[in-house]
């Protein structure tokens, strides 16, 4: 719960929770958590009579949520687990937990009571996917029922004592308004853009680095996608909400304690295309399932979308280019980038800039080959002026002028994309930037 806990309110609260095991170890039920509460409430009273303790309405219903979220839940979690404002929770050790809000860190006034305590609570996160963290595997991704992403390091590897950094699932939807109007991530013209190419079956990668909104922008483009279409997505860790009813989903799985049974997501890309999919989504590209990818996106499923990790369009036809390598095929340089030339028809680029805002910052369309290398032409940017007083970047999307090459194909696919929507503007007056 809170921070700082007085010894008097420990001392309960470690005799109640002992009390409660002792006496109700067989009868305590997760689902039934107003019945756990009641009978931590009678031991609170029993330990308050038998100590002559007094203790405030306030802290009693405090202390009897803290005992009951070690004993059901996630313990001092809970409280930040439940904040729809924090975005992420990073634990760097049990008396240091920062929480994300608005993109920015922030340290959280709470903290576990001991390291002991942050283990049981970390051991009980990774067992409900069937793991176990220890010095032999001091590393595991997990996930919490409701979706969020869990990564744990405990020493040795971790030199300060046990690290814990849970992404939480998004609850909300967001779809397109949103990004334009609420969080100004996009600008209408690069909105109305996406659209018609995710309609006109354009194959896209969401280019970007940690945190910066990738998978967020991902299923948003997927709205855009009819619901007549069958969709199979491939991840590694199931955060895509689609709305399509035609939609499977797929998540790799992590070798169990034995070493056993794992399942790629490589084998998820190839196992996605005997599924009859009208499209493929893959979370993110992060190994030899590129070249999986690419190969179904040039071989009649149009229309497909994944995420790879780089800062800008050009590293991101590089990195493509190494992941395709790590497919261990032993292609040549040119017939990769042959291969990424006619797959890839978009890259958009979405960014994290400073004070935690994040914006796409370029829309880039591949035209093709030439001289060997893989080229592009920028649509739309981001161009950054300054910084506001709260220290967050402020500036405009424009376009850059240039017309896409594929202006016939979006009429053939009946996407009536208008020529002014690339018109480059002016930089608007200082209280017009975001």
């Amino acid at each position: 719960m809170g921070g700082d806990l007085s010894p008097a309110f420990t001392a309960a609260k470690v005799q109640i929770h002992a009390k409660l095991i002792e006496k109700f170890a067989d009868e305590i039920d997760s689902s039934n958590k107003s019945g756990v509460r009641e009978k931590i409430l009678e031991l609170a009273e029993e330990y308050f009579r038998s100590t002559a303790m007094t203790m405030t309405k306030t802290d009693k219903e405090r202390l009897v949520e803290s005992v009951l979220d070690d004993v059901l839940g996630l313990g001092p979690l809970e409280a930040l687990l439940a904040d729809p404002s924090i975005t992420e929770i990073m634990a760097n050790h049990p008396k240091q937990i920062y929480v994300e809000k608005s993109g920015e860190p922030i340290l959280s006034s709470v903290t576990f009571e001991s390291e002991r305590q942050m283990r049981q609570v970390i051991d009980r996160i990774v067992s409900l996917v069937g793991r176990r963290v220890d010095e032999s595997t001091p590393i595991c991704d997990a996930r919490l029922k409701d979706g969020s992403r869990v990564n744990v390091v405990i020493p040795p590897i971790a030199l300060k004592g046990p690290a814990l950094t849970i992404r939480k699932f998004a609850k909300e939807k967001w779809g397109p308004a949103d990004i334009v109007n609420r969080f100004r991530s996009s600008s209408p013209e690069i909105m109305t853009f996406l659209r018609s190419c995710v309609r006109a079956r354009l194959n896209i990668l969401v280019s970007g680095g940690t945190g910066s909104g990738k998978t967020t922008l991902l299923n948003i483009l997927s709205t855009f996608i009819p619901e007549t279409e069958r969709l199979i997505t491939a991840e590694d860790a199931a955060e895509l909400q689609l709305q399509q009813p035609h939609w499977i989903q797929l998540e790799s799985r992590p070798p169990n304690v034995e070493g056993k049974g794992a399942v790629p997501i490589r084998e998820l890309v190839k196992t996605c295309l005997r599924m009859r999919p009208d499209r493929i989504i893959v979370g993110e590209c992060r190994g030899g399932e590129a070249l999986d990818m690419l190969q179904a996106m040039n071989t009649g499923h149009d229309g497909s979308m994944s995420t790879v990790h780089a800062n800008n369009p050009k590293e991101c036809l590089v990195r493509l280019e190494t992941l395709v390598l790590q497919a261990g095929q032993d292609l040549p340089s040119r017939a990769i980038r042959e291969t990424i030339g006619s797959a890839i028809h978009l890259i958009v680029q979405q960014s994290r800039l400073r004070g935690g805002v994040r914006r796409i910052v370029s829309v880039a369309e591949v035209i093709g080959i030439k001289d060997g290398e893989v080229q592009y032409q920028e649509l739309f940017t981001f161009k950054q002026i300054g910084v506001s007083p709260e220290g967050k970047a402020l500036g405009y999307h424009t376009a850059t002028g240039i017309l896409p090459m594929r202006m016939e194909h979006f009429r053939s696919e009946g996407e009536d994309v208008k020529e002014e929507l690339f018109a480059p503007i002016k930089q608007p007056s200082p209280d017009k930037l975001y």
